[in-house]
């Protein structure tokens, strides 16, 4: 099983559109994948189900619940489901008193069939909390999808940081599996310079694949639909394709 956290401290840089995508192309690459919901805004859970509330995420951090119970099937085939809900925000009182709450998470997955899934993407909150660290201390690799604007860079910095710790206190195998350069402008001077200075900074870290800024991807989550099969000659789906590809080669070196 590749657990892999798609993490980044910053709101608006397409977490759960990466989530949501590149499961979609893992899938159609004949991979069985599980999306983990860890926003309590539960945006990946609504794109990927009926939107009915269903357990899932907050049950499996909070009760002794068969994880393999709580996971359902979603609106993409291959692609299985750990929703998330607004109780995931008040993680943190429930668990109080609890012990080694940060590693709940990886615990519960330990007790998954490591057959049952091929790969695990865990989507979560755009804050370092106790959700964010449950994620960091349960996966293998971090991906960190950013966009290409100059206030990424000091996010991508603290990410690093973060990561660091993760690693001291945590979990010492956790890797940065890449960043992820998404809603990329080119037409703008700006987007050219950030991705230079992070190819400067962060060189062989930044994936090849870049997520173009495209109007079919926003689109897609209204549909309910990936942008596979939502606009599967779109620019935007053979960029998932190629990060997808990237990340299968990425995780298959090292494990």
């Amino acid at each position: 099983m590749n657990v892999i956290a798609v993490a980044n401290q910053k709101g608006g840089c397409a977490k759960t559109t990466t989530v949501v995508n590149l499961a979609a192309c893992l899938a159609a690459r004949d991979f069985s994948v599980l999306v983990i919901d860890l926003d309590s805004q539960g945006n990946a859970t609504s794109w990927l189900s009926s939107g009915a509330t269903i357990p899932g995420a907050w049950e499996a951090m909070t009760t002794r619940e068969d994880l393999q119970k709580l996971i359902v099937q979603t609106n993409i085939e291959g692609v299985s489901l750990l929703a998330g809900s607004r109780e995931l925000s008040n993680l943190d009182k429930a668990l109080a008193g609890e012990l080694s709450v940060e590693t709940i998470l990886k615990r519960r997955l330990a007790k998954l069939n490591a057959k049952s899934f091929d790969y695990v993407l865990i989507d979560t909150p755009p804050t370092l909390g106790l959700i964010t660290l449950n994620a960091l201390a349960a996966s293998k690799d971090i991906l960190i999808p950013l966009t290409t604007h100059v206030m990424s860079l000091s996010g991508v910095a603290q990410m690093f940081r973060t990561v660091e710790q993760v690693r001291d206190v945590l979990n010492p195998d956790l890797n940065v599996l890449g960043l992820v350069a998404s809603r990329v402008d080119l037409r703008t001077r700006h987007a050219k310079d950030v991705l230079a200075t992070l190819l400067e900074r962060f060189g062989d870290k930044l994936l090849k694949s870049h997520i173009y800024e495209n109007v079919r991807l926003a689109e897609a989550p209204s549909f309910q639909q990936s942008i596979l099969t939502y606009n599967p000659s779109s620019t935007a789906a053979q960029n998932y394709r190629d990060l997808a590809d990237e990340v299968i080669i990425l995780t298959s070196s090292h494990h």
